[in-house]
């Protein structure tokens, strides 16, 4: 079993920027992504990177907004979520996810919540003036 550990939520006025951490123990390696519930909305997929290449993408309503990134010691992995010109739309609850199994790529993984089998406990962003 994989624990993944999240940090970083909080509240912020709209324009601001939060990050989000996320830890994953061991050596494995691991498709990763960050997934967002906003209030009275199923469970999206935010921004992806994969195991190998390092391949990102992104929701559209936050590229350019957004940047996922990795860091890999040997205690495990360290998943960023850099958040830039957040909106009172990003306000939701955002979890952490891996999976070592990602065959269909990361896009196609971002879009299936379901393909990933190790999740975070959730860390809440509010974005509100």
């Amino acid at each position: 079993q994989v624990h993944l550990v999240e940090s970083g939520g909080g509240s912020v006025q709209p324009g601001g920027s939060l990050r989000l951490s996320c830890v994953a123990p061991g050596n494995s390696p691991y498709c990763m992504a960050w997934f967002r519930q906003l209030p009275g909305r199923e469970r999206e997929g935010v921004a992806g990177i994969s195991r190998a290449s390092g391949t990102t993408d992104y929701l559209p309503s936050v590229k350019f907004r957004f940047t996922i990134s990795r860091s890999r010691d040997i205690d495990g992995t360290t998943l960023y979520l850099q958040m830039n010109s957040l909106k009172p739309e990003d306000t939701g609850v955002y979890f952490c996810a891996a999976t070592t199994v990602c065959t269909e790529g990361i896009a196609a993984a971002l879009r299936n919540p379901n393909t990933f089998n190790y999740w975070g406990q959730g860390t809440q962003v509010t974005v509100s003036s």
